[in-house]
């Protein structure tokens, strides 16, 4: 079997952790610690947090999509399949890093998706573009750590306690979706999210697609 070899490694922004950067042949993982937080052979669930939430969005004039995370670029590829030609998509990173490693080594995993002209990157906080926006976005994906609990970045619990969902309800437009990936579910979470002004449901899919792989959990929020 081939060895992983360390292609790059990046500070996270106002925190102790360190993202990796491995490859292994064709295939390439992002690591926090010991932690793997993607792999590039594993994209079914970051891609149903796009396809689910525009289920509930369809018919939409000129949609307005904001991803928190770039990761391996899955939820933004499956998200510009389904998207009209009008939609616009912004991608809050944090990490700049994760951009260039997007523009080159991982470049074939993220077939050119940087460069459509609905795509426009943001670099910097997500929770601070959502503040900062006012019926904005139709949709709001959050795959930006393990689930609702900062495991990346301890900061990012502010974006799912009522302060945090209370400040994406008012960045979504009527009837807007708030979508988060998790790798488990998390009941005082769904609960929270109910409390905070959402209909909501919690949505099984599991890393490999129709091919199994470990269970995730997406909530589909949508604000009433």
């Amino acid at each position: 079997m081939l060895p992983w070899i360390q292609l790059d490694s990046a500070q996270i922004p106002g925190e102790a952790g360190e993202l990796r950067l491995k490859q292994r042949g064709s295939e390439f993982s992002i690591m926090l610690g010991s932690n793997e937080l993607m792999n590039s052979r594993l994209s079914g669930s970051e891609e149903a947090l796009a396809t689910l939430s525009y289920d509930k969005l369809k018919g939409r004039p000129r949609p307005s999509i904001l991803i928190g995370g770039l990761g391996m670029g899955f939820t933004l590829r499956a998200a510009l399949a389904v998207v009209p030609k009008d939609a616009t998509v912004v991608v809050a990173e944090l990490v700049p890093a994760v951009v260039s490693w997007a523009r080159g080594p991982m470049a074939e995993v993220f077939k050119g998706c940087l460069d459509d002209p609905r795509v426009g990157i943001h670099q910097g906080d997500v929770s601070e573009l959502i503040r900062s926006s006012r019926a904005k976005f139709d949709a709001i994906l959050l795959d930006v750590d393990n689930g609702p609990d900062g495991l990346t970045r301890q900061s990012n619990d502010g974006l799912y306690d009522f302060t945090g969902l209370k400040a994406a309800r008012e960045a979504l437009r009527p009837g807007g979706v708030l979508a988060v990936w998790s790798s488990g579910p998390d009941a005082s979470f769904t609960r929270r999210v109910r409390d905070s002004g959402f209909a909501v449901e919690a949505v099984n899919s599991r890393a490999n697609g129709k091919r199994g792989g470990a269970r995730h959990v997406i909530w589909l929020a949508q604000k009433k």
